[in-house]
């Protein structure tokens, strides 16, 4: 078992010096001449370390799903895409705004929640400080919800699935429903008045539909734990591929904006 252990090693250490030296070959030499003289697609672990009858070859670097996921994300979102340092004039619109500030806010949402979560009911009930981080919390998920919609609004009228972007806009779509679900289960929540009258009137609606037996509202653990872990988590997945979608892509032009300039976002 050892011996096959050492000639894994082995073979991913000169596989590895491979795909090094190639690239330090095309990086700094450039010289086509060389091949001529050293092709280092003829340098293979066998010269150097051959390998046993039956135990067949290690997987070359290009082969593996590791190199294959690097090298297709690197194609579709290299780092000039992921990281810009500049962006197109009309991005300077206020209209352009609105998502980042409702990231801002998700933010803060996110932030005071796990405080809230932290200390529990008792402390932001009857502490100041937990009054403070209760009312942060709770009017952010307000500037959250307007900025949102603002984002949303001023899209679908810009025509933001233009430039194959529908995927895009409908992934912010999905979050904007998701992040309706995570409000409401935040409401039920609360552990006051307001929490205990929203969640019965909410099991009604979902009794008479014929869901209540699956989706108990009034089950303070059950809605908790949707709205700590379950909901978020969803939520944040759906963000973060919303916003490489956009650096991939870009923002969208607006609709009156030069050809050219929609050439260049592509």
């Amino acid at each position: 078992m050892e011996g096959k252990l050492h000639d894994r090693l082995v073979c991913k250490f000169y596989e590895s010096s491979r795909y090094l030296l190639k690239n330090w070959v095309a990086a700094n030499i450039g010289n086509k001449s060389l091949s001529h003289t050293f092709n280092v697609s003829d340098f293979r672990v066998s010269h150097i370390y051959p390998v046993s009858q039956g135990q067949g070859r290690a997987p070359l670097m290009s082969e593996m799903w590791t190199a294959k996921l690097r090298s297709k994300w690197q194609k579709e979102l290299p780092i000039e895409k992921l990281l810009p340092d500049d962006q197109p004039a009309y991005v300077s619109s206020w209209i352009y705004v609105f998502g980042v500030l409702t990231l801002s806010a998700l933010a803060v949402i996110i932030f005071s929640g796990i405080v809230l979560a932290f200390e529990g009911p008792a402390w932001y009930h009857t502490s100041n400080t937990g009054k403070f981080t209760n009312s942060l919390h709770f009017w952010s998920v307000q500037l959250f919800f307007v900025f949102m919609v603002i984002h949303l609004w001023g899209k679908f009228w810009m025509a933001a699935w233009r430039g194959n972007r529908f995927a895009t806009w409908a992934t912010g779509a999905i979050a904007f429903i998701a992040s309706i679900a995570t409000a409401f289960t935040g409401y039920l929540v609360q552990t006051n008045f307001d929490s205990q009258w929203i969640s019965f009137e909410a099991k009604d609606g979902f009794n008479s539909v014929g869901v209540g037996a699956w989706f108990n509202v009034t089950n303070l653990g059950q809605m908790l734990l949707l709205h700590v872990a379950f909901l978020p988590l969803i939520l944040g997945v759906i963000t973060v591929i919303h916003v490489l979608m956009v650096r991939k892509r870009g923002v969208v032009p607006p609709i009156d904006a030069e050809a050219s300039s929609e050439s260049e976002i592509r």
